[in-house]
């Protein structure tokens, strides 16, 4: 929580990220390309195909939490409420709450306000529950609009529970989607939620062709504090081949 609501390394690593992507996008709708950012059905990180662009207006899609907002508010009662509540009823009266305890990712409103400037239609895929919620929040941090069903995506929309892929194909099936960003990898493909160890998760990102993505179209945004990324015991981190201590120690 220091280091990401706090530090001016995360304030720059965010904004670096926000740069980056609007210098992208703008790339791309000077020189559209045949496909968008969007894994195909049936691709697979190896063999990476895309949903085709064919007409369809550009759209860059964005995960909420920890990627377009910061829940300051929610994290702060997690750090310093009463311990042994229960996670879900605390989330649910985060979702439906005004909103005020939120603000933007650094550069988040600046880059959102130059996509649509620019024609990039911006659309939200969240894993929160209620679009009421996600629509007020989204306005609350200066991000809006955001439209259920036309600009707003919720984990209820499909069957498919925490994943997003059907909302992503959904989605590309009316625009190209030229940027995706998100905190986790699952906000660029189901594909990296499939169980690994924490080293065959890296060497899933590492892979040639998705390596490739990174900065050009897929944009990862810090976060420290939750999600699948904080895996591993020491032994898992660090190769064997790559320890050391003091001669004789």
């Amino acid at each position: 929580m220091q280091y990401l609501y706090g530090s001016a390394e995360a304030d720059a690593i965010s904004r670096q990220a926000w740069n980056a992507l609007v210098t992208y996008a703008a790339d791309r709708v000077r020189r559209p390309q045949a496909d968008s950012v969007v894994l195909a059905q049936g691709a697979s990180l190896d063999t990476p195909r895309f949903v085709p662009c064919a007409d369809k207006r550009p759209a860059a899609v964005f995960d909420v939490d920890e990627t377009v907002l910061q829940n300051l508010g929610f994290e702060y009662d997690d750090l310093n409420g009463r311990s042994g509540r229960d996670f879900n009823m605390r989330w649910r009266a985060w979702e439906q709450s005004d909103g005020h305890a939120v603000l933007p990712t650094p550069g988040a409103a600046a880059a959102i306000a130059d996509l649509r400037t620019m024609g990039v239609t911006v659309i939200f895929n969240t894993n929160r529950d209620d679009p009421a919620g996600a629509s007020r929040v989204i306005d609350a941090a200066g991000l809006g609009p955001a439209v259920h069903g036309d600009t707003l995506f919720v984990r209820t929309d499909t069957a498919t529970g925490d994943n997003k892929d059907a909302r992503r194909w959904q989605i590309a099936q009316r625009y190209c989607v030229i940027a995706m960003g998100g905190d986790q990898l699952g906000d660029f493909s189901d594909l990296f939620n499939t169980p690994a160890s924490v080293a065959d998760r890296r060497t899933r990102a590492d892979a040639p062709r998705i390596a490739a993505l990174w900065g050009r179209g897929w944009f990862v945004f810090p976060n420290s504090v939750y999600g699948k990324a904080l895996k591993g015991s020491a032994d898992d981190i660090f190769p064997a081949d790559r320890r050391w201590h003091p001669t004789g120690e």
